[in-house]
């Protein structure tokens, strides 16, 4: 890796970590927010549903248009607009608004999160891009770590104070994107983006019928029903400990900083060493029995210790699935990166859209049929990792 690949990977890291400390400042506060404003769970439900939908609709769109423009304007414009989604809900008083801020964040993060991703597949190779996918994996992760604390000690203040320092943090992220990440046009892009392969993504959705194989039709739907289940976890965990195990701001806070450092250590300094010793696919099975493990623990144990020690399982589980998911996708094809990450953001909102809708409706009506949902779909994911397995398998 080139000292210029290497500045260029260091902006986008530390960009991914600033936005994800300002994402993870609210995440402790959430249950308190909508205890003051009397929401339901499914109100919220809502909230992070809205988020899903717009990444799902804008998602393919972003992808294809990152390949074609530039990633550049992509993570500059997907900041700004992150910062402002914060800030309208931070002002917000009303349901209504609430939910408005949320679809703007779901557009920031259809910006975003692919683009990066197809950024660092455009300048590694093949054999750097698990190591580097997993250092995003890991700033995301390191602004996990800060963030839910001091979230805890802002939300002292005010519960929409953190939601003031989101949107700050996201405008700080933007400047050091302006600034420091090079044109596409800068010519230690031009071999690696600027390419032929661009102009077949004019046949928008015909051109992924084109790419599809069975393996990648294995993947993507493994990826939509592995996001139902994620997404109906972590979309109410606040609440469901808050709720049911009468977890207070702190506890939360503290077990949402522990899975950030455990993160951080496993994505930098072990992810790439199990892709190579075990392979994503292994991966991935492991990942997800653990979580299904981990979960089961959560609802049938009272124990706050074990409680924690359950969480963390389960989303260190969810934190190695989402990079060996992305490592394994960008393998499948070595050109069209961003319409690849695009089809995976979308199809990863499509479970989000449903997910957690459908565990906000399940915990109005009871505490522990969320969970039991999540189980079922997260063994239905690791079945479905062995009809990978056949599929990657040599004919």
């Amino acid at each position: 890796m080139t000292k210029e690949v290497k500045r260029i990977v260091g902006v986008v890291l530390f960009c991914e970590f600033l936005i994800c400390l300002g994402m993870s400042l609210i995440f402790p506060v959430m249950p308190f927010i909508k205890n003051e404003y009397h929401f339901t769970a499914f109100d919220m439900g809502v909230m992070s549903s809205l988020f899903a939908f717009v990444q799902f609709v804008a998602s393919p769109l972003v992808g294809q248009w990152s390949d074609r423009i530039g990633r550049k304007p992509m993570l500059v414009w997907g900041l700004f607009i992150f910062a402002l989604a914060e800030f309208v809900f931070a002002a917000a008083q009303h349901l209504w608004l609430f939910d408005f801020s949320r679809a703007v964040d779901g557009l920031s993060a259809a910006m975003f999160v692919p683009t990066s991703m197809a950024l660092a597949a455009d300048i590694t190779t093949e054999a750097q891009r698990a190591k580097v996918i997993g250092w995003l994996s890991a700033a995301f992760s390191g602004g996990l770590i800060l963030g839910p604390g001091l979230g805890g000690i802002l939300a002292s203040v005010s519960y929409k104070f953190p939601f003031w320092v989101a949107g700050v943090l996201g405008l700080i992220s933007m400047v050091i994107a302006w600034r420091f990440l090079p044109s596409d046009d800068d010519a230690r892009f031009k071999s690696e983006t600027k390419n032929p392969e661009r102009q077949l993504l004019k046949s928008g959705w015909g051109q992924v019928k084109k790419i599809m194989t069975p393996t990648l039709i294995t993947l993507f739907g493994m990826i939509f029903v592995a996001a139902f289940g994620l997404a109906g976890f972590e979309s109410i965990y606040s609440l469901y400990v808050n709720e049911v195990h009468n977890f207070d701001l702190g506890a939360i806070a503290l077990v949402l900083t522990l899975n950030g450092i455990i993160s951080l250590i496993l994505q930098v300094f072990l992810f790439d060493r199990l892709v190579l010793w075990i392979g994503e696919i292994k991966l991935i099975r492991y990942s997800f029995l653990l979580s299904v493990i981990g979960t089961v623990m959560i609802i049938y144990d009272r124990r706050h210790w074990v409680i924690i020690v359950a969480t963390l399982f389960v989303f260190e589980a969810f934190d190695l699935l989402r990079p060996a998911i992305t490592t394994l996708l960008t393998k499948m094809s070595k050109t069209n990166q961003g319409l690849l990450n695009g089809i995976n953001m979308s199809l990863t909102s499509v479970g989000n859209i449903v997910g957690p809708l459908l565990s906000g409706y399940l915990l109005d009506v009871n505490y522990h049929l969320p969970y039991l949902v999540v189980i079922v779909f997260l063994i239905i994911s690791w079945v479905i990792t062995y009809v990978l397995s056949r599929e990657r398998a040599p004919k």
